[in-house]
């Protein structure tokens, strides 16, 4: 055998006798463990990217949810309201204040409610009588006034009506007309200078059933409850051209008003107020009687050519309801009166003229309390009952709590030589 075949039998040999070692087995084991972690983590791997996945879908789906039907729609109104309201104002809420007549607009209802309540008084005074006076033919001549009424009660027999005494006072015929135009005589049941009040009536027998059918009687309110601001509502018959609406505010109250040496605590409203409205009904915004029209500021001191606007006056209706039950009721008023006119010494005044501080008499009325005492023209009166006077509304409420046959002290100061001197005086009331 050759040296060449032999070598190769000797590796054949020594390949088919070769073992594999243990070591490698080994190797192979642990290599199939690796492959099996290896599995494991490529398995966890696709775990958890499946969750990364769905969470970023998650939270896109979300943002996009969010933008859509969060965002757009805010964006889309702040847009719109930009565009459509940013000129418009923003109101409150005023329906509360608007029932409390805070403030009146259309009154278009309270009005219907009310004219029914509301008249036209004519008066006619005579001026002047007798052959071959103002008139050849020897008749009456009588001067017509207009003023207003408020319709406020009946009894059995008569209906009543409430208007300013200025509007009947020295009258020898009034008439009275109602919303269906017809017109019926009246008399004068009772009257109160002091307060500007009267009362007239008309028999109910004398009117026709279709005007009792139509006319009403007046809701009385309180006038105690009004605020300044207050809606208000006037009617009456202006200049006698006919019942006629104004509106307004009560502008202040408890306003001292003087009128024929009377002076009263009156609401005063910015209202048109003109001749003929006297009497009249001032109404809140609920249609209640809270007042009587009865003066206005102007220029000439009539309301019929005025030049000061927005200053009109009503009696409150509180203040004289129970005097009106009695006049109603046939009862007289009461009040007393000195029966003095003149001025209050104010203190400008005073400092000005080195004059007592009081009410100045520049005249007394023949007659009256004051005519049957000591009391003289120039007196001026400091203190009554003790009260110091600083306004005529001092006197005047002192003399309100008075009745006739009363006594009341005044004390008054007087010039003696070149100053003033003080006495009192004791009047009794008439």
């Amino acid at each position: 055998m050759s040296k060449e075949n032999k070598n190769e039998e000797e590796t054949k040999n020594v390949t088919e006798n070769i073992e594999i070692p243990e070591v490698i087995k080994v190797e192979s084991k642990e290599s199939g463990d690796s492959s099996k972690v290896l599995l494991e983590r490529r398995e966890h791997k696709k775990i958890i990217s499946l969750i990364v996945v769905i969470a970023i879908v998650l939270i896109f789906f979300g943002v996009l949810f969010f933008i859509v039907y969060g965002v757009i729609p805010k964006l889309n109104s702040y847009v719109e309201e930009n565009n459509n309201e940013k000129i418009e104002l923003k109101y409150t809420d005023t329906s509360d204040s608007a029932i409390e007549g805070v403030y009146v607009t259309d009154v278009s209802n309270v009005v219907q409610n009310v004219m029914p309540s509301i008249v036209a008084i004519t008066s006619k005074t005579l001026i002047s009588s007798g052959f071959f006076g103002p008139s050849f033919f020897g008749k009456d001549q009588y001067s017509e006034g207009a003023g207003s009424g408020i319709i406020i009660s009946k009894s059995s027999n008569d209906l009543m009506i409430l208007t300013n005494n200025h509007v009947v006072d020295g009258a020898s015929e009034l008439s009275v007309q109602f919303i269906n135009e017809k017109s019926y005589d009246a008399k004068i049941v009772g009257t109160s200078e002091r307060k500007d009040i009267a009362i007239i009536s008309i028999p109910l027998s004398k009117i026709d059933a279709e005007t009792l059918a139509t006319i009403k009687i007046a809701t009385i309110g309180n006038s105690d409850e009004l605020k300044v601001g207050n809606g208000i509502i006037a009617i009456g018959n202006a200049l006698g051209y006919g019942q006629s609406v104004t509106t307004g505010v009560v502008s202040a109250l408890n306003r001292e008003v003087s009128i024929d040496n009377y002076t009263n605590k009156m609401i005063q409203i910015d209202a048109a107020i003109n001749g003929g409205n006297s009497g009249g009904a001032l109404l809140n915004s609920r249609g209640e009687v809270i007042g009587i029209n009865s003066a206005k500021y102007s220029s000439s001191a009539t309301s019929t050519s005025a030049s000061i606007e927005g200053m009109g006056f009503a009696i409150p209706i509180s203040d004289i309801s129970d005097l009106i039950t009695s006049l109603m009721n046939g009862e007289e008023d009461t009040s007393v009166t000195l029966g003095i006119e003149g001025y209050i010494v104010t203190e400008d005044y005073s400092e000005a003229y080195n004059m007592p501080r009081g009410f100045y008499i520049s005249k007394i009325v023949s007659g009256s309390s004051a005519d049957k005492s000591d009391l003289e023209i120039g007196n001026i009166i400091t203190k009554i009952n003790g009260n110091d006077v600083k306004s005529l509304s001092d006197i005047q409420n002192v003399l309100y709590e008075l009745k006739k046959g009363d006594k009341v002290k005044l004390t008054v100061s007087y010039i003696k030589g070149r100053s003033y001197t003080e006495k009192e005086i004791t009047v009794t009331l008439s």
